[in-house]
């Protein structure tokens, strides 16, 4: 999903070959993992037999001594996009890092569809939060039955970890509220400036 959220979402913004789409790609998701032209061309070829994107007729480029083809992306791959944008139910293991490239694609979206998508995050961390706070304290209640954690420094060690995980979370909670108040004074912006409701007109006495 990830990545042919990220194909479209390149598209969106203009066509582009092969070359750039890998390399906008990678820059988005490195320094560390990269997205090979190996797994990049099957994946284009795919789109395109499904036909969310199209080579462009008059769009290849020559790259030495071959023609590079330039894609660009079709209406029905507009709403392929639009529905992985709005899409919160898949791959939720992986949600932290498809969101944060969903917010760079915000400008697509409605500011409606953009505060339903952040709400739905700020519970996704908030789930977060709660669950390793639970484990924490299941970890200690059970400390003394458990050999392996009887040791205070392993337990130490454990918690350490979990309670970064907690502030990783609070933080990502913290910038999703600081998106929905974004959101929610453009929405009052726009309220303010729509032209108001003409008078309803009174038909006059006879």
């Amino acid at each position: 999903m990830l990545y042919e959220l990220l194909i479209l979402f390149t598209l969106m913004r203009g066509p582009a070959h092969g070359y750039l789409i890998a390399k906008i790609i990678n820059d988005m998701i490195g320094p560390y993992a990269t997205f090979s032209h190996g797994r990049l061309y099957p994946l284009l070829a795919r789109l395109e037999q499904q036909g969310l994107i199209q080579v462009e007729q008059n769009g290849s480029v020559q790259q030495g001594d071959r023609q590079t083809r330039v894609y660009r992306i079709t209406e029905a791959g507009r709403q392929r996009f639009h529905q992985l944008m709005m899409d919160t139910t898949s791959n939720l293991g992986e949600y932290r890092e498809i969101f944060a490239h969903k917010v760079a694609g915000f400008g697509f979206l409605t500011l409606a569809e953009r505060l339903q998508l952040i709400e739905h995050y700020i519970g996704y961390c908030k789930e977060h939060i709660q669950h390793i706070y639970r484990e924490a304290e299941d970890l200690l209640r059970k400390a003394n039955d458990n050999e392996a954690l009887r040791s205070p420094e392993r337990l130490e060690h454990i918690l350490n970890v979990m309670y970064h995980w907690v502030e990783q979370w609070k933080l990502e909670l913290c910038w999703a509220k600081q998106l929905r108040e974004g959101v929610l004074q453009h929405l009052v912006q726009e309220e303010a400036a729509a032209p108001a409701d003409p008078e309803p007109q009174v038909a006059p006495d006879n």
